[in-house]
């Protein structure tokens, strides 16, 4: 390298590609992949010297201001190796890292690990444009250790409190569990949810509504009151005993009830008694922060927060929108400029505001403020269009585009109309609202986690409609409702919930929902978020044992005594021995409580309206247990995965514990073994199974019962059928090995020398031909980073094929064992043969050199090895010839007279 070249540092491939299109030919962009150090992930990383120090399996010293003991992880060392031989060649070195805490941290971490002897540059900014990098180029700093201890604090607390609570789980519930300082919070809400859905009682109601028209435009009314009593509605209904609540002076109407009084009403006429018109303005949301971005891109295109951050991520590092991790809502000059530029040219003067919107930032201590906003990058916002994104990537710069221009917009103008409307001494009332003006509504409409919610948004118009006005009645429609316990949470809901009690950061929102998922505490079924019964019995256990690590307010305190040691405003050595020491420190707390947890009670829950039915987490997942009535003892069941906390009913876990009691009925025979044919149900759900399982070693056949065939509906034809697999279809004419199909767990698929292909739905496995299971072999895998998007040939010196494959980084190729990112420029889908072997070249050929070093290596070790043989072989000779020697001699002594 010559003279002059600086080394500069990011966090990825993609945004080093991006930030090199901006920088000259003396500087080299490199990606550290991320954090280059961290805590000890197991024992084997744990340094030799801390091994059999009490602390050592924390990975952090208690006893020395609970200094972590960092270690380089194994992936890591190459990527570390080669920054420094990097490093040996420049001149200069400019850590360019995100801004927020974890970037800061990486940067410190970078210094602590290169341990550079040349001038070093903090450069920061938070969008990567040419702009934005000339000028940050033009203001370098320091690292700031108060975002670093910051950043300290957090992984030290979080891993104190992980690693203290979670063995007393393992021990006392299931080996495997976990407990955190956010995500046990976490947990608790949404396992409460459940509970207080376990606890809802439905109830009952009836409501009538009145169709009428004025001027050709019909419109309903709805029964507010009959005889000056309000109509009862949903809402006055408690919860947990399906009655009205105390006190409410309302009118229940019963099918009875409402039918006496259509009746009472039928051939009269409705007369307009009020009529209510105002005006309405609606001001646009501001533009995203991290959490709003999150809790939108779940509402409108149903995608989990960590999909939705690592798209942003990706949208950052190209240069299409600025820095993802913000709670801050203000847009600069420029942003505001561009905004309006763009509102002027697209929608007309009339709906743009005289003057620019400002949105104050938010003052949150330690919040991940980047300098603005989530927004379209640079001076000027192309539009979603003129960008070439694709699929997931357009979809969310769309997204954010849209709503950063509503943001500049004007306000929208409605009318909203009341109307009411009497019958004798039935009153109705009817509502509309008109959108005068649409004004940001033409830009951006906002997301609703509730369906009414979204519903009163919509347009309803009302015939102009004066007070004394005679209508015709032309029907009087009855209609039944029933109560609905609460919803479950959403990821969007969540989000919002933990940042309304101050849980955790919005940065970290992501992370925590995909590790109560990846726990096994929580499922997500369509876009909610269901708790398992592990997720009950943990969360109980806390409450009842450790209640402060799973209290918002406790742990909402926690934050803010974080964001004051960012600020350096408390001591964060001091902060942690009260933490973790003090009279209620979490060591004490441990030490006090861990005895007095029984391991029965603390892995058992009991459902309410579910008597007589204690439901436990064991090695294999949850099972029922019940007394058997008729032997004194008790009996248990395996609960399938599929079925919840909240949706088990009495009668469902009864019928699982009498089919283990008394064996399930046979459906049918099979008529060519002469077995009993059993429907059953176990962990992974309803099977079918063919003879009786005796305890002997081989067990009888099982499969899987599909999710389109309801368990309690098959059929013995059907069963026999789904006995029949797996189908044997033919030899693959590539490889002559047999190609089958089959069900697994995951559903029905094809499978050829391991190589599997899900079968799609809206196909008949029984009805899948040979021909067919081809096709759907000869198809990419569509999940996992090991299937090729593309197949290109094969590298003309080694013969390994050359693939395109998607990665979390963009797409890159694979050949054999080397893999090389495309560069944004070359069309991944477009990509052919010639080009991909130019792009490999570099890397295959040093491969290639380090694969001969290794077998001259390996030849050479061999050489050694086979002296080493020959010598101990000679030696052993030599030995033998010896003692044959010493032996003859003894003879000759003995046998001489």
């Amino acid at each position: 390298m010559a003279a002059g070249k600086t080394l500069v540092i990011v966090e990825s491939p993609t945004k080093a590609r991006t930030i090199r299109k901006f920088l000259g030919k003396n500087f080299i962009v490199e990606s550290c992949m991320g954090h280059v150090r961290d805590l000890p992930q197991s024992a084997k990383d744990i340094p030799e010297k801390f091994k059999k120090k009490p602390w050592s399996n924390l990975g952090v010293n208690v006893d020395n201001d609970f200094a972590p003991i960092y270690c380089i992880p194994r992936n890591k060392t190459k990527i570390v190796k080669n920054l420094k031989d990097k490093l040996k060649e420049a001149d200069e070195l400019i850590l360019a890292t995100d801004e927020d805490r974890e970037g800061e941290s990486i940067s410190w971490h970078l210094l602590e690990v290169l341990k550079p002897k040349v001038p070093t540059k903090r450069m920061v900014f938070h969008e990567i444009t040419k702009k934005a990098i000339e000028s940050a180029l033009e203001n370098f700093r320091e690292v700031d250790t108060n975002l670093v201890k910051a950043q300290e604090a957090r992984r030290v607390l979080d891993r104190l409190v992980g690693y203290t609570l979670s063995p007393v789980i393992w021990k006392k519930v299931a080996y495997g569990l976990s407990a955190g300082r956010v995500q046990s919070v976490a947990v608790r809400l949404i396992s409460e949810r459940e509970h207080e859905r376990i606890r809802f009682v439905k109830s009952s109601y009836w409501s009538l509504l009145a169709q009428s028209s004025k001027d050709g435009v019909e419109f309903d009314a709805k029964l507010q009151s009959y005889k000056g009593q309000r109509v009862a509605i949903g809402k006055d209904f408690d919860s947990e005993n399906g009655q009205l609540k105390a006190g409410k002076d309302v009118l229940h109407l019963s099918e009875s009830s409402v039918s006496d009084i259509v009746n009472s009403l039928k051939g009269k006429k409705l007369k307009v008694s009020q009529v209510d018109t105002k005006p309405l303005s609606r001001k646009p949301s501001a533009p995203f922060i991290t959490s709003t971005l999150q809790q939108e891109a779940n509402r409108k295109m149903g995608w989990g927060s960590r999909e939705t951050m690592q798209v942003a991520q990706k949208l950052y590092e190209r240069g299409f929108i600025t820095y993802m991790r913000t709670d801050s809502s203000f847009l600069s000059d420029q942003a505001i400029n561009a905004a309006r530029e763009n509102i002027l040219t697209m929608y007309g003067k009339a709906y743009l505001p005289d003057q620019p919107r400002t949105y104050v930032k938010k003052k949150v201590k330690g919040a991940q403020e980047a300098h603005e906003a989530i927004r379209p990058a640079g001076e000027t916002f192309k539009t979603p269009e003129e960008t070439g994104l694709k699929d997931a990537q357009l979809k969310l710069y769309d997204l954010i585009w849209k709503r950063t221009m509503a943001s500049q917009m004007k306000n929208s103008e409605h009318k909203q109309m009341s109307v009411k409307l009497e019958i004798e001494e039935a009153l109705f009332m009817a509502s509309g609202t008109t959108i005068e003006f649409p004004g940001f509504l033409k830009a951006y409409v906002e997301g609703a986690d509730n369906p009414d919610q979204a519903l009163d948004n919509r347009e309803v118009r009302l015939p102009a409609l004066q007070k004394g006005d005679d209508l015709p009645c032309k029907s009087l429609k009855p209609g039944e409702h029933e109560t609905k316990p609460p919803a479950r949470y959403t990821e969007a809901s969540l989000v919002q919930k933990m940042e309304k009690e101050g849980i955790g950061r919005p940065s970290t929102y992501a992370a925590i929902i995909s590790t109560v998922q990846n726990r096994g505490y929580v499922r997500k079924v369509g876009n909610a978020l269901i708790p398992t019964f592990t997720a009950l019995v943990v969360s109980k256990l806390l409450v009842n044992y450790f209640p402060d690590y799973v209290d918002t307010n406790f742990t909402s305190g926690m934050e803010n005594s974080l964001d004051n040691i960012a600020q350096g405003e408390e001591n964060w050595a001091e902060y942690l021995t009260a933490v973790y020491f003090g009279e209620k420190g979490l060591k004490t707390q441990v030490e006090n409580q861990e005895d007095k947890i029984d391991i029965e009670t603390s892995r058992s829950i009991h459902l309410k309206g579910l008597d007589g039915l204690d439901f436990r987490i064991g090695r294999y997942g949850a099972y029922v247990c019940k007394v058997d009535k008729s032997t004194g003892e008790e009996v248990c069941a395996s609960v399938p995965e599929s079925h919840f906390p909240a949706d088990m009913t009495k009668e469902l876990a009864e019928k699982f514990i009498d089919q283990k009691i008394n064996g399930a009925d046979a459906l049918g025979e099979d008529p060519e073994t002469n077995l009993p044919v059993y429907v059953l149900t176990g962990r992974y759900g309803p099977y079918v199974q063919l003879g009786d399982s005796d305890g002997e070693k081989e067990k009888p056949k099982r499969v899987s019962i599909p999710a389109n065939i309801e368990m309690d509906n098959i059929t013995i034809e059907q069963a026999l059928q789904l006995l029949s697999l797996p189908i044997t279809l033919g030899d693959h004419p590539g490889t002559g090995k047999v190609v089958k199909s089959n069900i697994g767990r995951f559903g029905p698929y094809v499978v050829h020398d391991g190589d599997f292909r899900s079968i799609p739905k809206d196909e008949n496995i029984f009805e899948l031909n040979f021909e067919r299971a081809l096709e759907l072999l000869a198809m990419p895998k569509k999940r996992g980073r090991s299937s090729a998007i593309k197949e290109l040939g094969v590298y003309p010196d080694t013969e390994d094929k050359i693939g395109v494959y998607s990665g979390k980084y963009g797409p890159y190729l694979k050949c054999g064992k080397v893999n090389v990112s495309i560069p944004e420029d070359i069309d991944h889908e477009k990509i052919e043969l010639e080009k991909a072997v130019e792009l490999l070249a570099d890397k295959m050929a040093e491969k290639g050199s380090k694969k001969k070093k290794a077998k001259k290596k390996a030849a050479k070790k061999k050489t050694k090895s086979k002296t080493k043989a020959k010598a101990k072989k000679k030696t052993a000779k030599k030995k033998t010839v010896t003692k044959k020697k010493a032996k003859k001699k003894v003879t000759k002594k003995k046998t001489t007279p």
